[in-house]
This record gives structure tokens, sequence and C-alpha cells, in this order.
């Protein structure tokens, strides 16, 4: 069954390394109308930065192409973010998914899915090789009690 959003953007745009901080303010303004606390915030943004520069890095690492982001809003408070690319996909996502496990060279951490999965709720990361990559993201809200 198909869950009912609230609300719903979706961007897409080319894997330029200068269009990560853009989805990170995309995803940031979008939440603020959730009213989430400072440190929600950064949670966000640094997991949608993680998302976003994985399919950057590793979907394109030869060429250009493109990365959209969904978000959307649910009735229960809770903010799903899914970043998509039609990239060169993940061999084996349960490998990539481990702490340290990088496909980037030296210059990367191998930490993406482990900062993800640490701030937000829950995460999922679906590829397939030659097809590309669709990571979703979920984090609930809690509604702050207004004075």
């Amino acid at each position: 069954m198909k869950r009912k959003f609230i609300n719903e953007a979706v961007i897409e745009f080319l894997s330029c390394s200068s269009n990560e901080s853009f989805a990170r303010s995309a995803a940031a303004c979008f939440a603020a109308q959730m009213d989430p606390t400072l440190n929600e915030v950064e949670d966000i943004k640094t997991s949608v930065s993680e998302a976003v520069t994985n399919a950057i890095v590793h979907a394109y690492p030869e060429s250009l192409g493109k990365v959209s982001l969904r978000m959307r809003i649910y009735p229960d408070s809770v903010l799903e973010v899914m970043v998509k690319d039609r990239g060169r996909g993940i061999q084996d996502v349960q490998q990539a998914r481990q702490p340290m496990f990088t496909t980037g060279g030296e210059e990367r951490s191998g930490m993406g899915f482990t900062i993800m999965e640490s701030f937000m709720d829950r995460l999922s990361v679906r590829s397939t090789p030659g097809k590309g990559t669709t990571v979703v993201m979920r984090k609930r809200i809690a509604p702050r009690v207004k004075k």
C-alpha cells in the first residue's frame, strides 16, 4: 500500500560537485516547514550531502549525469528524502554499506552510508549495476509544543 504524502518537491540536477551544497540547502528549506530543531536540520543536511556526493563521485566517475532529489512529508511527521541516479550502480550493496568500504580511492572515507544511517531513522539502498542507485532516507521530526 502506498503511503499518502502531504507535500512533495522534486529537483533534478547535473552531477557537478557544486550541486551538492544546492541539494543540502534545498532539503533544509523543504524540511523547515516541519519546524525541525537545528540538530534535526543538520542531520538532514549531512545525510543529503553524503547521498548526493555518493551519486556524484561513484555513479558518474568519468562523466556528468543526472541526480534526482525527491522530498516528501507524510502526515505522521516523517520526512522522506530520495536521492536517485542512473549511473553505474553498486555491485554489492551490503559490502558498500560497511563502514570504511569505498571504491573511490584513498581520498574517500567509505563512511557515507554509515553517516546516513546514524543521522536518519531509516535508510534503504537499491541498486542495479549499469542502471543506477536509489537511496531513501526517512526521519521523524517530533512536533514541538507551541508556547
